[in-house]
């Protein structure tokens, strides 16, 4: 009876390790992760993928997350010029989950390997491609940025890949030129703005006295036409008064027709009163209202 207390204990204490054992040895990975296992500092075997694993209790495990993830990092970039300039450049990046047990003997957690080997390298890089840079300024220039660009990421490729950092992008986010650089593009560019208003004001002005020259053109060209056209008529005229009095001097009795027309139509009104002057004269004069006064 005395032995019964201590195998209950025995036996809670196999439940309680069992428990806590039993817990341990299944390891589940989240998507997107792998994890390497080390026992007593030996790393153990190629890295666990996501999922669930059946392992050893005593495994110690280090995660490492293979999503593509972003650095930036700001460095001066001295130019020929002898010139500073603060440059932001990110890096777009994922964990070569394969290497993942080489990355832990190597360097260690992912933390430390982006603070051993990408942020030192990425800082070299920058200042080593500012000596191709002549200007501080030409760093404003988009062919510049580009072929920055493309160098950056081709140099930090080749070294952070043996290193299980797969390099996807770099690009550069800001450029910082010192104060009186950029006070300088500023009046630079305010200039050119000046120049590019004052151009297109003297093409608004050009365009306006064109517009007047074509104006005063056609009011000169309709002038000219009214003036022929008065011509054509003072001439046609002309030639009419002309020919009448070719008519009137070859046949007199014609100025004594119209006389009579005329006497004709005035006689039509009830009102008029006509008169005969030497009613012998071949044009007799028609006088109107000259009786009576009307009433």
């Amino acid at each position: 009876m005395k032995k019964f207390p201590a195998i209950l204990i025995f036996i809670g204490m196999l439940i309680v390790i069992g428990l806590v054992f039993g817990s341990r040895c299944v390891k589940t990975i989240e998507a997107g992760n792998v994890g390497v296992a080390t026992l007593f500092g030996d790393i153990k075997g190629k890295p666990y993928g996501a999922g669930l694993h059946f392992v050893n209790p005593l495994y110690k495990w280090t995660m490492y997350d293979i999503r593509e993830q972003q650095v930036t990092e700001r460095a001066n970039m001295p130019s020929q010029d002898q010139l500073q300039t603060q440059i932001d450049v990110s890096v777009v990046f994922n964990f070569n989950g394969e290497m993942a047990s080489a990355i832990l003997g190597e360097t260690g957690d992912s933390d430390r390997v982006i603070a051993v080997h990408m942020i030192p390298s990425l800082r070299s890089l920058i200042r080593e491609q500012g000596k191709s840079i002549t200007k501080a300024e030409d760093l404003f220039l988009k062919s510049t940025q580009e072929r920055l660009q493309s160098k950056l990421y081709e140099d930090l490729r080749a070294y952070l890949e043996p290193k299980g950092i797969i390099v996807n992008k770099v690009f550069i986010r800001d450029i910082n030129l010192p104060q009186f650089i950029t006070r300088a593009i500023e009046s630079k560019k305010e200039r050119e703005q000046e120049v590019q208003k004052q151009k297109a004001e003297l093409e608004r002005f050009r365009t306006e006295q064109q517009q007047k020259i074509a104006l005063a053109e056609a009011e000169r060209e309709a002038a000219e036409q009214e003036a022929i056209k008065r011509k054509v008529l003072a001439d046609a005229q002309a030639y009419e008064i002309e020919k009448l009095n070719t008519a009137i001097a070859e046949n007199p009795a014609y100025i004594q027709l119209q006389a009579l027309e005329a006497l004709k139509e005035i006689s039509k009104n009830p009102s008029s009163k006509v008169y005969f002057i030497n009613g012998d004269s071949p044009t007799p004069l028609p006088l109107m209202n000259m009786g009576e006064p009307l009433r």
